[in-house]
């Protein structure tokens, strides 16, 4: 049938397309197709199917113009007031013009500009992860038009193309199948599934998951064995992987706490800078008596000028640049993160909603138990790699019956078998079914070596796996036995036991009866209640003049000798039970998301110590749950099985609604929507896909579970730094600000009235308070942002969500701090000047040097407090050499303004004494052993509480 359909068919197909054909049998989808399975549809009416349905491919939005994206990064509070700071410093050098250029207005400049740079560069992701799931589709199609066989481009695909696919192809399209041979394709970027799912073309009753559809393929997935024939039922948009990009699309970037914190702080700036500038000229104009247009102007100005002094100039920079330093110490142990302000996020984690399937286990089949007539058999070691032993199930050695057993066992199962294994860079693999591959690896753990094998037995026919037989053989000649040929045969235990004869014992059969079929039977039973999934393995010797030229059939299989069940389990990786430890002593939950089987979910949960029954809530359940029932079980629950990619968002929503900060790892284009819109999506990087990465704020170069573990303590480290430069950045600026306030407040009572004839006499010029935000919010605040991680990090719990950045405990430390800075450095300026409370003896030049100096040395020793709210400034001082780095190099920019003859004229200072110097230092040093005293106290209130 391959008529062209009129406009009115066409709409009619397109809003009574089957949402379901999996339900619907082969003949019945292909009359609602209006297509013919031997003669497909004709080239015309594949056009005409074409412009109605759309291109087969995945659709992007118009992309955000680069100059929008670029101004957007203007638009941030601290941002704004960094640019007003810069208009204002620039328009005080226009004023004073005491500098060639205005070097402070120049800098802030350049600091907001590289903060937009780098926040450009973060813009298009969402466009990024779309156009991944592009280039994961299939580039070409092979399919049946006007009854014959074509190769078109698979954008043009259009429901109702009958395509063909065999094994390595990429699915093209979702499609019902209307044929199949064998036919396997691997799901796991889809659904999950850890292994290839078998297809066949048996209409499903009722609803089901997604990964129960056995007739249905889908784009993206890849063929891995067999062959088959389908219709397409959808393309583009329309298909499974269609819907995901949409739900990616959708789902909203979440602002992290660190950018919600720094922006509510930036706002709480803002509001103080324009207090301080309005009570400021007021104080000024209140305390002394202004006269004069230009008086008054030079009051508007240095009332400006001071605000500007309390705004953290180098704040945005410093994040930047402790973050992106955490970031290399991150990609050093095999975190790559890719959105610089999420990495505090992961420290602050409570719960890891993770996948099953290449996360905490290896994605790699592995044998773990070989039962046979003498007794069970536990394989260790994980993955392909062919290392491991073979001891009894009491953990003592083999003795000669029972090693002959397995030995015949496994050589029987790798006999009936396709796949090969390979070592490439140092990594085994396996090409071909991953069931498969696990039996060659555990033959060869078991001593059997292909080469020897191969010289002997040689395959001369085979008999494939089908979903109806549920059994594979194949047919080999002998060479010490030319006479026979020798017959392996692998398959689902219940078949092939009713196929079996006889059962080896040692290496001699012996009849089976009802009773040793029965224990078979409970063998079975036992292994896969421990979620392994189990094969049975026969063998049969023939003589080679019964058995003929032609093809075998399945008649050969009868009368087998059974060898014995083979239990296998894609396993944990063996770090990631430790991992799951450490995180939980951190106070965080492991979640387990998969699309797996739940039987399979919960065991390897249970083995992880995710969770300690058995209980595992499924996709179908999920989907009678209301939200508010669903954040009620996401509370309790620790293991999800056979969900869907709407699943998974559910719960992490769910979980957020619980007021959770959650991290969500996973490999697959089912996980990218829960990815982006999790607090923190960290992806997998050698096993996942570019959809995931891409949604993704953080990758995980070796796939490894017990890697995210080392970068929630690395994030939980940076944060910490974090907090240490912001205590350190605002004290000394309140700081500044207090010594500013209070020496106009005070000018009578400290001598600065009669120190000069000016009108407006200050204890610091605007200059040198910019200078001071120079010296020391710079390398000192960075080396804080650089200190070692404390291994104590990972025995505190996560830092609660709606706690801030900086804790009502941190602003009283940070206000003692400030004023201890201004009642000494007004001490020390009072000192330089004759009269006032403390007598001396110099100038205001002198006396503004003496000050300048101190107030300097005030915020270096402060440095040594911000490390800590509680703990001592004297432990772990030789951890961090930039630290004393930073302060030296701080010490000889202070230094130089002093001495050197052109600074000293362009920041108005005077060359001082040594004693000058010794009398700041010691001044300056109180406020290390008064915040000391205080921290003293702070812990004996903890310890009493």
């Amino acid at each position: 049938m391959t008529e062209i359909w009129s406009p009115e068919d066409r709409t009619e197909y397109l809003e009574q397309q089957p949402a379901e054909p999996y339900r619907l049998g082969t003949e019945q989808v292909l009359t609602v197709l209006r297509v013919d399975k031997g003669a497909g549809l004709s080239r015309r009416e594949a056009r005409s199917r074409l412009e109605r349905c759309g291109k087969n491919e995945l659709r992007a939005e118009e992309p955000v113009p680069a100059w929008r994206k670029f101004l957007a990064q203007f638009t941030d509070v601290l941002v704004v007031l960094l640019l007003a700071a810069a208009f204002v410093s620039a328009g005080l050098w226009l004023y004073e013009r005491d500098a060639a250029l205005p070097y402070e207005a120049i800098a802030i400049f350049a600091i907001v500009l590289l903060n937009a740079v780098m926040g450009y560069c973060q813009q298009a992701r969402a466009e990024q992860a779309i156009a991944a799931l592009r280039q994961m589709s299939a580039a070409q199609a092979r399919v049946v038009r006007d009854g014959a066989h074509q190769t078109v481009p698979a954008a043009e695909l259009v429901p109702g193309d009958i395509i063909l696919l065999e094994e390595g192809d990429t699915v093209p399209a979702d499609a019902r199948l209307i044929q199949s041979t064998a036919l396997q394709t691997a799901e796991a970027a889809l659904t999950g599934e850890s292994l290839p799912v078998r297809k066949d073309t048996a209409t499903v009753t009722g609803e089901v998951e997604l990964g129960d559809r056995h007739n249905m393929i889908y784009s993206g997935t890849a063929v891995t064995y067999g062959r088959g024939l389908a219709a397409v039922t959808a393309t583009g948009m329309r298909t499974e992987m269609g819907r995901i990009a949409g739900m990616l699309r959708a789902a909203q970037d979440e602002t992290t706490p660190l950018q919600a914190e720094l922006t509510r702080v930036g706002k709480l700036l803002g509001l103080v800078v324009v207090a301080i500038a309005v009570v400021m000229i007021a104080t000024i104009l209140f305390v002394e008596d202004i006269q004069g247009v230009s008086a008054l102007f030079d009051v508007l100005i240095l009332g400006v000028a001071l605000a500007v002094a309390a705004v953290p100039e180098g704040l945005p920079a410093i994040v930047t640049a402790a973050l992106s330093l955490g970031v290399q110490r991150m990609a050093q142990k095999k975190a790559i993160v890719r959105h610089l302000a999420a990495v505090e996020t992961l420290g602050s984690a409570e719960v890891i909603a993770t996948d099953k399937t290449g996360t905490l286990t290896k994605n790699e089949m592995t044998v773990r138990a070989v039962a046979t007539a003498s007794g069970h058999v536990t394989v260790s070691g994980i993955g392909y790699a062919p290392v491991g032993q073979l001891t009894r199930d009491d953990g003592g050695d083999l003795d000669e019956l029972l090693r002959s057993e397995v030995e015949c066992a496994l050589f029987a199962a790798e006999q009936a078998n396709n796949a090969a294994l390979q070592e490439q860079d140092g990594r085994w693999i396996v090409q071909g079914d991953p069931t498969e591959g696990a039996l060659i690896v555990a033959a060869r753990k078991a001593g059997l070596e292909a080469a020897a094998l191969g010289n002997r037995f040689v395959r001369i026919a085979e008999i494939p796996f089908s979903s109806e037989r549920k059994l594979m053989s194949t047919v080999h000649s002998d060479a010490e036995h030319q006479e026979h040929v020798f017959i392996a045969t692998k398959g689902a235990p219940d078949v092939l036991l009713a196929r079996c004869s006889h059962e080896f014992v040692g290496r001699h059969p012996r009849a089976l009866t009802e009773e040793r079929r029965n224990e078979i039977l409970a063998t079975n039973e036992e292994l896969a209640g421990k979620a392994l999934r189990t094969l049975a393995v026969a063998s049969r010797s023939l003589p080679k003049d019964n058995f003929g030229s032609s093809a075998p059939d399945d008649a050969v299989e009868q009368d087998l000798v059974f060898l014995g069940l083979i239990g296998m389990i894609d396993p944990p990786r063996e770090e990631a039970r430790e991992a799951v430890a450490r995180a939980r002593a951190a106070g965080i939950r492991p979640i387990m998301i998969t699309g797996d089987h739940p039987r399979t979910a919960s065991a390897i949960a249970v083995e992880l110590g995710i969770m300690a029954d058995t209980r595992a809530v499924t996709g179908a359940q999920l989907e009678g749950m209301s939200d508010e029932a669903l954040d009620h079980a996401v509370r309790d629950v620790s293991v999800y099985a056979r969900v869907n990619p709407e699943h998974k968002l559910r719960i992490v929503q769910a979980l957020q609604r619980n007021g959770l900060t959650v991290a969500m790892t996973g490999d697959g284009v089912n996980d990218a929507p829960a990815l982006k819109a999790a607090d923190i999506g960290v992806a997998m990087g050698m096993t996942g896909t570019d959809v995931s990465k891409e949604a993704a704020d953080m990758v995980l170069a070796d796939d490894n579970f017990a890697t995210i573990v080392a970068a929630v303590e690395e994030g939980r480290g940076i944060f910490s730094n974090i907090r240490k430069f912001l205590r350190y950045l605002l004290s000394s600026n309140i700081g500044e600000v207090m010594t500013m306030f209070f020496g106009v407040v005070l000018i009578e009572a400290l001598g600065l009235s009669g120190a000069s004839g000016d009108k407006v006499v200050l204890p610091l010029l605007a200059t040198q308070i910019l200078w001071i935000n120079f010296v020391t919010d710079g390398a000192p605040a960075l080396a804080l942002g650089v200190d070692p991680v404390d291994p104590a990090v990972m025995r505190r719990p996560p830092r609660p969500r709606e706690e801030g950045v900086l804790t009502p405990r941190t602003w009283a430390g940070i206000i003692f701090v400030g004023v201890v800075t201004a009642v000494g450095t007004l001490f020390v300026l009072d000192a330089s000047l004759p009269g006032g409370l403390v007598e001396g003896s110099g100038t205001l030049r002198y006396a503004q040097t003496m000050a300048f100096t101190t107030l300097v040395l005030f915020q270096l020793f402060n440095v040594f407090n911000a490390r800590s709210d509680e703990g001592s400034a004297f432990e772990g001082l030789d951890r961090n050499a930039w630290l004393w780095g930073a302060i030296a190099l701080a010490l000889l920019l202070q230094i130089a303004v002093i001495y050197i003859p052109f600074l000293q004229k362009a920041f108005s200072t005077v060359s001082l004494s040594v004693c000058d110097w010794l009398f700041c230092t010691a001044v300056a040093s109180s406020v290390l052993l008064l915040r000391e005293l205080s921290k003293v106290v702070t812990r004996a209130m903890d310890r009493r509480h």
